[in-house]
């Protein structure tokens, strides 16, 4: 991840509305969650969450996808990852045991597990 990207991720985060919906879809993990859903949940009218949703989306941090009339978002768990490692790939140079505990944190954190392969039929 170059700076550029990173300080435009992290200034998307920068706005509390933002940053929640970020983390519900986090939470949501690849299977995203309608607008409609984001909104109730969070209580913030239709139109602020479609600015929120659109800047998460300029800045690399959610995709989304049409699913007959809802527009379902998604965390990119990949863009997501790529922030925290650029955040910490210089951390603790020549003290690796400051940043261990965080590190592990992050790892586990930060990856969703894959999702199940469905069993072939014999």
């Amino acid at each position: 991840m170059i700076t550029q990207h990173a300080v435009s991720a992290l200034g998307a985060l920068a706005q509390e509305h933002r940053l929640a919906v970020f983390r519900m879809l986090v939470k949501a993990g690849q299977k995203g969650m309608p607008a409609g859903e984001i909104a109730a949940e969070l209580g913030v009218p239709s139109s602020s969450l479609s600015f929120h949703l659109a800047h998460l989306n300029r800045a690399g941090l959610v995709t989304h996808r049409r699913e007959s009339r809802s527009l379902i978002y998604t965390a990119d768990f990949d863009a997501m990852n790529g922030l925290l490692a650029y955040l910490v790939e210089d951390c603790c140079q020549g003290s690796p045991e400051i940043c261990t505990p965080m590190a592990e944190t992050v790892s586990r954190a930060a990856c969703c597990p894959p999702a199940p392969k469905k069993k072939a039929r014999a």
